[in-house]
């Protein structure tokens, strides 16, 4: 059950990392001063990196829990 605690904590810090990147990657487009249409087109590329983040760190999270009352 310890492999599964350990991929699930790996799995959380990607997701972590990925939810990071998506931060900053807002940031920089919101202080570019992008006209409206450009700057909704920039977002909207980076919202399902944003989810896929979210999606894996729950995973991740999850499979921790599960590892910890397994184990």
């Amino acid at each position: 059950m310890e492999i599964i605690v350990w991929s699930g904590a790996a799995l959380s810090v990607i997701g972590l990392c990925g939810i990071v990147y998506s931060i900053v990657a807002v940031t920089r487009a919101k202080r570019a001063n992008l006209a409206d249409e450009e700057l909704r087109a920039r977002i909207s590329k980076i919202l399902p990196i944003n989810l896929g983040a979210l999606f894996v760190s729950m995973i991740g999270l999850m499979a921790v829990i599960v590892g910890v009352m397994l184990g």
